[in-house]
């Protein structure tokens, strides 16, 4: 194998998406058109495969999972060297500027898990080895942290139902690097390349809404605006 040109990060978000809407198939059938790997963090293989696979409710879409962890269509950061302890410290190092940013009467607030940073954390030890990547992430949190900071307040406040505050001068120079993609739109590449397995006039409008109902942030205008792209 040649030098590699780029990575798909998969957060467990993304994947569980996929599963809950009979759509994994499409993370293999995406892969095979992928110059690159996909790769996941032990953070979200233990949210997407670990976890589940000891409860008989969510058994069957662990497995499916793992399958597609035992056939090589998603790896792990090892695959290209990367240590867990590298990934471990610079989750911790980002969990702990991330977790700092928001207080609600006078404690600090967590508003990002361990999977969804340890997915930033291994973007940029890819990008410090000069590896082109993108994050899959449906989390609105995350997403927002890294592109509207100044709207964190605003977010955290609606989504717990009570008044937060955002720290003054809070530096969020560390997370402005990142690159995403939602589920919803790995859906629409998936329907320009002809892969999702149902044809017809209304399908790309049934995967945009179901990937919206099961977690992807997307607005009502976002998937109008890729309807009719």
């Amino acid at each position: 194998m040649g030098k590699l040109t780029k990575v798909l990060i998969l957060e467990s978000g993304t994947i569980i998406n996929f599963s809950m809407n009979g759509l994994i198939y499409i993370i293999e059938e995406l892969k095979k058109k992928f110059d690159g790997k996909f790769l996941i963090t032990s953070q979200v293989k233990y949210e997407t495969i670990d976890r589940p696979l000891k409860v008989p409710r969510f058994e069957l879409e662990a497995l499916r999972v793992e399958n597609l962890l035992d056939n090589r269509v998603i790896e792990m950061p090892s695959s290209l060297g990367i240590s867990e302890e590298e990934i471990k410290r610079e989750t911790k190092a980002l969990m702990e500027i991330a977790n700092h940013t928001i207080k609600q009467d006078g404690q600090w607030i967590k508003i990002v898990s361990e999977a969804e940073i340890s997915c930033l954390a291994l973007s940029s030890i890819l990008t410090k080895r000069g590896i082109d990547n993108i994050i899959s992430i449906d989390e609105r949190t995350t997403r927002i942290l890294a592109e509207k900071p100044e709207n964190l307040e605003e977010i955290i406040s609606k989504k717990i139902h009570q008044n937060v505050k955002l720290i003054t001068g809070a530096d969020f120079s560390a997370f402005s690097k990142f690159k995403f993609i939602r589920s919803s739109e790995l859906a629409y590449v998936a329907y320009k390349k002809g892969l999702l397995k149902i044809k017809g006039p209304k399908v790309l409008e049934a995967a945009l809404y179901a990937t919206k109902y099961k977690g992807s942030s997307i607005s009502h205008e976002e998937i109008n605006a890729l309807k009719k792209l």
